[in-house]
């Protein structure tokens, strides 16, 4: 399968990004390729330089573990809390989980994003720090995050959420781990979720729609990463068919019972049509979803909300739809159409 996208292609990259795509693609470990050991992938990973200056200021912030899965050790989390001066009143609260290709990224590597999402929503943030293949492959990092809804669910009263306003989110590998973690919210009992927030998700293993293809060099992420990352995360005997794995493969009547989802999608993305067929499938099965499409974008472009006008746009986008669920609850989604 060829990957390399024509000059045309490139031309479909917002001029304002390419920088940044530059500046990652060099700094980024090349998976795959001449890296092949998750550890020194997280050793390149973590001598990165930080982006200079102060974090984004939220009411508290807390670290803690929460009781893990039947037999596993706790999960560490991170809780954002906003300011109750500015944000007074019962609120939102997102578990959220962030993205590395289930390998790589942490706590620390999103904090700017967990924070943002606390600030824009006036939402109480709970950022999940699960066991990361290849060490801990598939299924305990679903299990984790399950577990952490789960407490977050039980505990919402005490965060000073609003019961009917769980919010579940993630960028990425984040958003797979997001989807499955609700698939077995609703094979086990719950909790109730009110709106589902996937940031460039990857829903099917098999890597074969178009935008791998289309996308598959030159935007940063590559479609090679992708294949090692889900390597790592399945061993070599995984099923990429199981629904907990791609949740777009779940039966229709899973999909179906699934709550209304925010879905942020880039144009310039490998995982670009992972997105659309998760918002596609939603809406083919009765469920709310809004499709929120950035075409001169590319995979991880949220987190430059400072520096590019459609990142900065797409989390306010996510903001509101997350603090819409105080309002409407369970039967939120505040579908609005497609934008892009």
């Amino acid at each position: 399968m060829t990957t390399t996208p024509d000059s045309a292609a490139h031309d479909r990259l917002d001029p304002a990004a390419r920088p940044f795509v530059d500046a990652l693609t060099a700094v980024f470990p090349d998976v795959g390729g001449a890296v092949t050991d998750a550890a020194e992938a997280r050793r390149i990973l973590a001598a990165t330089p930080r982006t200079p200056g102060e974090p984004l200021r939220v009411g508290a912030v807390e670290d803690r573990t929460v009781p893990g899965p039947p037999g596993a050790p706790p999960v560490p989390v991170r809780i954002y809390f906003p300011d109750p001066g500015e944000r007074p009143g019962p609120r939102p609260t997102v578990v959220f989980s962030h993205g590395g290709g289930f390998v790589l990224c942490d706590l620390d590597t999103h904090d700017a994003t967990a924070r943002a999402f606390c600030r824009e929503a006036g939402a109480v943030v709970v950022s999940v720090d699960y066991r990361r293949a290849p060490e801990h492959p598939f299924p305990a990092p679903v299990e984790d995050v399950h577990a952490a809804l789960c407490w977050a669910g039980e505990h919402i009263a005490a965060l000073g959420g609003d019961p009917g306003a769980l919010v579940v989110a993630g960028d990425s590998a984040g958003g797979t781990l997001s989807a499955a973690a609700l698939l077995l919210a609703a094979e086990r009992g719950g909790p109730p979720v009110a709106l589902q927030v996937l940031v460039y998700p990857a829903v099917s293993a098999g890597l074969d729609f178009d935008s791998y293809r289309r996308n598959g060099t030159g935007y940063y992420l590559t479609t090679a990463h992708l294949r090692w990352f889900w390597a790592q995360y399945l061993g070599a005997d995984g099923d990429v068919r199981d629904p907990l794995v791609s949740p777009l493969h779940a039966p229709g009547e899973a999909l179906a019972a699934l709550p209304p989802a925010h879905v942020v999608v880039a144009g310039c993305d490998p995982l670009h049509d992972d997105g659309l067929a998760w918002h596609r499938a939603l809406l083919g099965h009765g469920v709310p979803s809004v499709l929120d499409s950035h075409p001169g974008m590319f995979h991880g472009f949220l987190a430059l909300a400072d520096f590019l006008p459609p990142a900065r746009a797409a989390l306010r986008g996510i903001g509101g739809a997350i603090a819409s669920t105080v309002a409407h609850g369970k039967s939120s989604g505040e579908v609005r159409g497609t934008t892009g």
